[in-house]
């Protein structure tokens, strides 16, 4: 028996070093042996950060509080998680022996189970969020919530429906019951896993999935699934039509795809429309975080170049046989995807077929997370490519360096060479070249090759400070916004904060993250890295003369609560938690009765109502408030003993209990109440940049990182070269990703920053080296956009219909036309731009 063992028997908690030694062991032990249906606990990262960096027994957190992370609107018998939470960022998972050991060390809670899923490749994952459908039972209406694992069969689904409303298997169809409307039936025989069928998803509902009942009671026991084993087991509603992605074997045993092929401008007489309406005005359905999906989709379904080819016939070009490529399905799914795009009408496309294919080539993507739509574009740009890519044996070429010949010369070699290898629409349309230079910094020698590129990253050159706002308690309470370094220290901040409030040489400063009417945790290590307060976190600094604090005296922190209230305070707390420095010898309820009336000495009324009494001097009364003490542990008050001792080495919370008499003697509502965030961005303060900034910040001369070494062929060694890159050969479709995503040691940060881009007539002449009399000029036809913060979000697509020379937002299943002057916004993420040519450049063209 350990120590610790013999400690918690005798409920005596352990060291934080032995709690933090068992946590870590029995983390490696369910690492070790990772198998499906273990069970893991999802606990809020404010509290598992807390008692991560506890460096000392009085430091100790609170009990388990999972409640920031829990929806408010669920049952409080059956907690649900807020939507659209990061792991790392919003809540922590530990596996089974490790919640015990903290509930049984801190107790609290709610307790959050869910279970180890095995995914595709034998990967294993935690299913934070199950499917939460809404059934709708067709007999009377009634509805009922359905929870179930993403990895249940269609099949599984049918029992569990059946079994809670009492039905025979045989009798009961289910439908996909999106927006009210039955759009596709799920065959109760099928295998496949809810994830495969890809339900569609109305992110705006509390259940963002629902179901249909229907009970047919003359069903025999087998019923015709005419759609049985085919795309998703799922049985569309009315007729369907052949398309390009049924295939059927030729006479060389590869795919006859052409004789399938279907004119994309037919008129769909199903639609119900008595005459042709728009093309490319199709949305498409959000099946469950797939907005990165289609953001990303329908900007490629308005470039044009790739409309005039994908709804052409080209399957002559689909490479079957190429290792690096997925056999053209990749291919056939995108062409099948954007002619449904294309046809008339505006009733918005599920693209369930489509997302189908891409997690099965591309696992990363599957499932319901969200993803950066920019991965998605580099995927499938790469995929196309491949797919279509002319070339069916590759020859070995081996790379030369310039060794002092003419630029020209060398970037044209490289890119016949490049070609020879890769020949596609995708090289055609949407590849240019840069010229990359290393220079050796001890020897000079230097190296130019020329390389192919898809898109441009820059970077978003970006403030090196922070604008940080922070409100100051001394005697009332000011807030005041600070400019400090953006990769400063907590001593930074405070020495801002204090210049900014007049502090005298005799004061100082103690800072506070105020959180849930509480203190969460006090700043009080100068050399804290300030990236780790966040712009939503709310600050405070308590003003104190120096002699209060120091040796002797000990921490009080004073909380807020209705007198209505019972002994359980959580969640009932209100207004902002004030502080006090007590001495560490006894104390008298008067004593404590004394410090807090003068710390709500600012807000007493001028003028009390009649009949009360006015608060003049404390000797004059018994007590006047109702203080409890907090127990941190069970979160309990206990009442204040007439000899109370504060803890020295931690802060003690005392409640107080505000009845009428102290809401009429004190105006709490303007002191206590609407503590401002530490940064909220304004459109008259938002840092902006130009697109040349950024462009030119990313051909800068910059160093390697000292994991990227360069080998020098002078020196034999590996040497931190200078790199310098030059846009050489610009290509028809340019890509711009502005490098919004930002990853320190601390924390995953989104940069807001507006650029400001040119729409049209964006010419980068200047910037490209090879001189042949081209004109670099630019349009910009679209821009995928995400707003919101990292891990979550939302994406939406600008596009522009070239026909009418209009602008239209695609925000998933909804299209709707928007002003040129609207289109620029600092959710901005990846532009499009197509080359403008003059009028000799494209009779050149034409002729060739």
């Amino acid at each position: 028996m350990t120590i610790c063992d013999s400690m918690m028997e005798t409920h005596v908690p352990c060291t934080l070093e032995e709690e933090r030694r068992i946590v870590t062991e029995l983390i490696s032990e369910a690492e070790d042996n990772l198998k499906e249906g273990n069970l893991y606990f999802v606990i809020s990262n404010r509290w598992y950060t807390s008692w991560q960096r506890s460096s000392r027994e009085p430091t100790r957190p609170g009990p388990i509080d999972n409640h920031d992370i829990i929806d408010t609107q669920s049952d409080a018998s059956d907690p649900q998680l807020c939507r659209r939470l990061e792991e790392g960022v919003d809540y922590v998972l530990v596996p089974q022996q490790v919640w015990r050991k903290l509930v049984e060390w801190y107790k609290g809670g709610p307790t959050i189970q869910r279970k180890l899923i095995c995914q595709r490749f034998q990967s294993y994952s935690v299913e934070v969020y199950p499917l939460c459908l809404k059934l709708t039972d067709s007999r009377d209406k009634s509805s009922a919530t359905i929870r179930s694992s993403k990895q249940a069969s269609v099949g599984q689904l049918y029992e569990l429906v059946c079994s809670a409303r009492g039905v025979s298997k045989e009798k009961a169809r289910i439908w996909d019951y999106f927006e009210k409307k039955k759009s596709v039936l799920l065959d109760p025989s099928s295998e496949r896993t809810l994830e495969e069928s890809c339900l569609q998803v109305d992110h705006d509902s509390l259940y963002p999935m629902q179901i249909l009942l229907e009970v047919d009671e003359n069903a025999s026991s087998k019923y015709d699934m005419s759609s049985a084993g085919n795309e998703l087991a799922l049985v569309p509603v009315g007729p369907t039509r052949s398309d390009a992605t049924n295939t059927m074997p030729g006479a060389n045993g590869h795919s006859n795809r052409s004789m399938f092929w279907k004119d994309p401008f037919e008129h769909d007489s199903s639609s119900g429309f008595g005459e042709r309406e728009k093309r490319g005005l199709r949305g498409l359905h959000n099946l469950g975080n797939t907005c990165f999906m289609n953001s990303t989709l329908q900007c490629l379904a308005h470039t044009p170049p790739f409309v005039d080819y994908f709804l052409k016939d080209y399957s002559d070009d689909i490479n079957e046989d190429n290792p690096l490529g997925m056999r053209g399905e990749l291919a056939t799914a995108v062409g099948e995807l954007l002619r449904k795009l294309w046809s008339y009408g505006k009733n918005a496309v599920a693209p369930r077929f489509f997302k189908t294919e891409l997690a099965r080539f591309a696992p990363q993507f599957s499932g319901y997370n969200q993803h950066d739509c920019q991965e998605m574009l580099s995927f499938l740009l790469d995929g196309l490519h491949e797919d279509l890519n002319k070339v069916k044996q590759k020859s070995y070429t081996e790379s030369k360096d310039s060794d002092g010949r003419p630029d020209d010369e060398v970037a044209e070699e490289m890119w016949k060479y490049h070609k020879a290898r890769n020949d596609s629409v995708i090289v055609d349309v949407c590849q240019g070249q840069y010229k990359s230079t290393l220079v050796c910094p001890d020897c000079g020698k230097f190296s130019i090759t020329f390389d192919p590129f898809m898109y441009l990253t820059l970077p978003l050159p970006t403030s090196l400070t922070r604008s940080m706002t922070v409100s100051v308690f001394y005697g009332d309470r000011t807030p005041y916004t600070v400019t400090v370094p953006k990769d400063g220290s907590l001593g930074d901040l405070s020495n801002a904060i204090g210049a900014a409030c007049g502090l005298k040489d005799d004061e100082s400063l103690l800072l506070a993250d105020v959180y849930a009417h509480k203190v969460y945790k006090y700043l009080e290590t100068p050399l804290l890295s300030l990236s780790e307060i966040r712009d939503n976190d709310r600050i405070v600094a308590y003003r104190f003369n120096q002699m209060h604090r120091g040796p002797g005296k000990a921490k009080l922190e004073i909380l807020h609560s209705e007198q209505k209230q019972d002994a359980e305070i959580s969640g009932k707390l209100f207004g902002i938690p004030l502080v006090a420095y007590v001495n560490t010898e006894r104390h008298s309820g008067s004593d404590i009765d004394a410090v807090i009336s003068g710390l709500l000495s600012p807000l007493h009324r001028t003028h009390s109502p009649a009949g009360s009494l006015e608060d003049t001097t404390v000797g004059e009364k018994e007590f006047s408030f109702s203080v409890f003490w907090l127990d941190r542990y069970s979160s309990g008050l206990k009442p204040l003993e007439s000899d109370f001792v504060p803890n020295p080495l931690s802060a003690t919370r005392l409640v107080v209990k505000w009845d009428e008499k102290e809401h009429e003697k004190y105006d709490s509502s303007s002191y206590l109440n609407d503590l401002p965030e530490v940064y909220k961005e304004t459109s008259s303060v938002a840092e902006e940049v130009s697109l040349f900034s950024c462009l030119e910040a990313f051909l800068a001369e910059e160093p390697l990182g000292p994991d990227d070494m360069w080998r020098c062929p002078a020196c034999k060694e590996h040497r931190q070269a200078n790199k310098k890159l030059n846009l050489w050969k610009l290509p028809e479709i340019l890509v711009f990703h502005l490098k919004r995503f930002a990853y320190t040691r601390f924390l995953k940060n989104k940069i807001d920053t507006f650029v400001n881009f040119p729409i049209h007539d964006l010419d980068l002449s200047k910037y490209v080296k090879n001189k042949e009399g081209e004109s670099y000029l630019y349009e910009l036809y679209a821009i995928s956009n995400h707003e919101g913060g990292m891990g979550g979000g939302h994406y939406t697509a600008y596009a522009k219909l070239m026909d009418e020379n209009k602008w239209y937002e695609f925000d998933d299943s909804r299209v709707s036309a928007i002003d040129e002057s609207k289109i620029k916004s600092s959710a901005a993420y990846v532009l499009f731009y197509r080359r403008v040519r003059s009028e000799s450049e494209a009779s050149s063209m034409d002729e060739d």
